[in-house]
């Protein structure tokens, strides 16, 4: 990769916000082809007119990481746009405000575990094939701080979180001779859609001290320049304060 990403295949999943809508923009504007996927139709769909009116050019695709079929077409979709895949996002998550134990219950568990967890597996398995034809590419997982350090996000979040970086290393380890590379980018507090979704709000001087999308995007953007020789299994990210 030596630097440039101009006409590198990428998909990013988890597009319509925060971290994954940032990281589709600067991939775009490095010249690369871009699929953003998510769920929500019409944030694509503006993610879409913006990088336009920029001049760029950006593919959007409709899918829901928990359905393995979705995320076939997914994979059959860029496979015939750009005969491959280069490099793979998946930004996408989720979490509750019922996330104490004592509210948690298994339909909330289950819903959290196949975001954040089951639909990586999905989206890695149906990228797969394509990157084992090649004998190339690069997959990068956002996962949180949470992974490490016990913190009030609850354990469900957690539990996905280290999950997360279990099927990363694994799939590096498994693939690393078909020349296929994962990196788990690991944020901390950072203002993004899902920071709602606190049963106590973070107030407005927390969210001024903490990361921002963009500043995790520009970490996937520097992590997916470096040479294919390079492997960096983990990166941590945390507001300067911290």
């Amino acid at each position: 990769m030596d630097g440039s990403l101009n006409g590198f295949r990428v998909i990013v999943i988890g597009a319509s916000s925060g971290m994954g809508r940032e990281s589709a923009i600067l991939f775009a504007r490095e010249g690369a082809r871009v699929i953003a996927a998510a769920r929500r139709e019409e944030r694509l769909r503006q993610l879409q007119e913006q990088v336009s009116a920029e001049g760029r050019e950006l593919a959007t695709f409709t899918a829901d990481t928990r359905d393995p079929d979705a995320m076939i077409a997914l994979a059959g979709a860029a496979k015939e746009r750009f005969g491959g895949v280069d490099i793979l996002v998946y930004a996408t998550g989720t979490n509750t405000p019922d996330r104490a134990l004592t509210r948690l219950n298994a339909d909330v568990w289950n819903d959290l575990i196949s975001v954040n967890l089951t639909g990586a597996y999905h989206a890695a398995n149906a990228i797969l094939p394509a990157m084992r034809e090649q004998k190339s590419g690069l997959m990068i997982f956002v996962s949180s701080m949470s992974a490490y350090i016990p913190d009030v996000s609850g354990a469900a979040y957690q539990a996905s979180k280290r999950g997360l970086h279990g099927l990363a290393h694994a799939i590096r380890h498994e693939e690393r001779a078909n020349g296929i590379r994962t990196t788990v980018v690991a944020p901390g507090f950072t203002d993004t859609e899902i920071m709602r979704h606190r049963p106590v709000q973070p107030s407005r001087e927390q969210l001024d001290k903490a990361l921002r999308p963009e500043d995790v995007a520009q970490m996937i953007l520097a992590i997916a320049k470096l040479p294919s020789r390079v492997h960096v299994p983990e990166v941590q990210m945390q507001p300067a304060d911290n």
